[in-house]
């Protein structure tokens, strides 16, 4: 027998996070400035100069500079984020983080979790950055505060319907038919109420998704954006929020098909302190995911047809007590039912799972020192018990030199689809996850700053679907590990006019039983991100190149090419609430693969045009 790498998949596990989040760091920097503060780490606010986990955050100003067509393409030129993406527009991207699997990061929307139970890994190509304002990344083991899947890290996505004042608004157009627009406002209602909402539409023609094939497919997705407050009285906030994206993408298999789409994020929340040290947080939330195809593969126009489905419910509570300006100890339970249904090439399932979560974590700070201890403990109704942990130091040294250790331990569960779909087996074990880690952040002087991260994850237990070549069967099995070893470099300027970025990742991702490399994976990412500000025009470039990968090719693999792609982008500001906006991607038309057998895009034109009304 021989193995081969199963499709992307992730399991339920939902989490949130309350607390208020600044805004507003320059567009450009390795990492926001230190008054501002950080969520995702530890499930409560911290000042960025403590955090001992390494993060980045991305701020409304570069997520509309990029003009990017989805959440992936904003991600993809920071350290430690590769992505792989089967076709154009709205195609299925996969999203690795430090080398880890694509089901190996869990993404928030507002604090929801919203990785399907089905086919695993979130659905970033439908999620529009204009609904976005702030996404905060965390990289490494956070599996004791959010569950399952946070192998590589977590991606928290926050929605921009709460941070509306006034009205505002957009529409945009590019390379293949693609159109895009939206309108966003918000108001305040005295000192006790606000609203704020968002709505977006953009669709596309889109290119031929596979190789070979010359059917365009096309895309469109209307996202819509709601958020709401109410503070009846000082001592509580009371808020809901809700995410919606739906519509159509085509793309090609055995015959071109298309099918439709709906991701979903709902939210409930209330935040009480009955003392000054105390927060007592609740919320209610719930998660739609959604695939319906409209044929089937080979193209006979007669039901049933493919489709997936995850509903889940979350009630999420955390209480956090600070004991004097140092010391913080915060108690949660996150308690989860998830239903999931599918029918994929004959094999249908429809099945329920319960999942209770409870951790408890510590964090000091005293003087140059911080530290940070957590134990979690899953209790999963398909495997049963899990227990996760964290532990990290960080270190201020008098140059100012920032020291930070850390360990922790991670899982990812099997979901619905590995244990009931094709080839599923109901036995399977979760996936786990050990890892280390040494870093070093340093300000020089004001504008410059330097960063570096040596980490090492060993992967135990990976699923994998184990096929028999001569019966012709298989099924996924706990037959897999892996080590993944890498260094992750950064350099930050931030001037009166000119703001640079440079980043470097190095990695060893290998499956430690044949010494092969990871599948789509490079052993080495460089991105240069620089943006010069002259008056009323900003103009910006930013250069990423990944290493060769080696990915399927079945029965064996095949070598895809390093690739260079340059963006530039330029900015004027016709008034103070009009502006006009050009990005010229992948500017020397460069021929690249990011899964053997599909079409990247070549260079495109996208012009746009912003306006605000206060």
């Amino acid at each position: 027998m021989f193995t081969v790498s199963g499709a992307a998949r992730a399991a339920a596990f939902v989490s949130l996070s309350f607390a208020a989040l600044a805004v507003g760091s320059p567009v450009l920097a390795a990492e926001p400035p230190l008054d501002e503060a950080v969520v995702t780490a530890t499930r409560t606010q911290v000042p960025l100069d403590e955090i001992t986990a390494p993060f980045f955050v991305i701020e409304r100003d570069e997520i509309e500079r990029s003009l990017a067509s989805d959440v992936g393409e904003l991600l993809r030129t920071h350290a430690g984020i590769e992505l792989a993406r089967t076709g154009g527009p709205g195609q299925p991207t996969s999203l690795f983080t430090r080398g880890t699997e694509s089901n190996h990061t869990v993404v928030l929307i507002d604090g929801v979790r919203v990785n399907p139970g089905t086919i695993g890994s979130a659905a970033l190509q439908n999620i529009a950055p204009e609904s976005v304002q702030r996404i905060e990344v965390v990289k490494g083991p956070r599996s004791t505060l959010y569950g399952s899947d946070a192998i590589g890290g977590v991606v928290n996505i926050i929605t921009n319907a709460a941070a509306q004042r006034g009205l505002s608004g957009y529409a945009s157009g590019g390379r293949y038919d693609t159109v895009a627009g939206g309108l966003d406002g918000g108001w305040r209602f005295g000192e006790a109420a606000g609203f704020g909402f968002g709505v977006d539409y953009r669709e596309s023609d889109g290119f031929p998704t596979r190789v070979g094939n010359e059917v365009d497919r096309g895309y469109d997705n209307l996202t819509l954006n709601l958020a709401a407050e109410y503070v009846p009285v000082d001592t509580l906030d009371l808020r809901a929020r809700a995410w919606r994206a739906a519509g159509n993408v085509g793309y090609s298999s055995l015959v071109p098909v298309d099918q439709d789409f709906e991701n979903a994020a709902y939210a409930v929340e209330s935040l009480w302190r009955p003392r000054t040290n105390i927060d007592v947080r609740a919320a209610l939330t719930r998660i739609e995911d959604e695939i319906e195809q409209n044929q089937d593969n080979s193209g006979v126009a007669t039901p049933p047809y493919d489709f997936l489905r995850t509903a889940r419910n979350g009630l999420e509570l955390q209480t956090d007590v600070r004991f004097g300006e140092h010391n913080e100890l915060s108690l949660g339970a996150l308690l989860t039912r998830e239903n999931t249904t599918a029918l994929s090439y004959g094999t249908a399932f429809d099945i329920d799972t319960a999942v209770n979560q409870f951790f408890v974590q510590n964090r000091l700070s005293v003087g140059r020192h911080s530290l940070v201890a957590a134990l979690g403990l899953v209790d999963h109704e398909t495997f049963g018990e899990e227990v996760t942990w964290n532990a990290e130091y960080g270190l201020t040294l008098p140059t100012g030199t920032r020291l930070t250790l850390a360990a922790g331990r991670a899982f990812r569960a099997p979901d619905s689809t590995d244990r009931f779909g094709f080839g599923g087996n109901p036995a399977l074990s979760p996936e786990v996850s050990k890892q280390v880690e040494i870093g070093l952040r340093q300000a020089i002087g004001t504008r410059h700053s330097v960063y570096a991260n040596a980490f090492r994850n060993d992967l135990d237990d990976l699923i994998l679907f184990v096929f028999d070549p001569v019966t012709f069967d298989g099924r996924n099995e706990n037959v897999d590990r892996a080590r993944i070893e890498g260094l992750e470099l950064g350099y930050a300027f931030r001037g009166a006019n000119w703001r640079v970025r440079a980043e470097v990742t190095l990695q060893d991702p290998r499956d430690r039983g044949t010494d092969e490399r990871l599948l789509r994976r490079a052993r080495e990412n460089y991105v240069l991100a620089v943006e010069h500000l002259a008056g009323r025009l900003a103009l910006g470039a930013d250069v990423s190149y990944a290493g060769n990968r080696v990915d399927a090719a079945f029965p064996s693999t095949v070598n895809l090419g390093g690739y260079t792609l340059v963006n530039a982008t330029a900015r004027f500001a016709v008034g103070p609430r009009w502006s006009v906006e050009a990005r010229l991607e992948n500017a020397f038309d460069e021929d690249y693969a990011l899964v053997y057998g599909y079409n990247t895009p070549g260079r495109s034109l996208t012009l746009a045009t912003r306006f605000a009304f206060q």
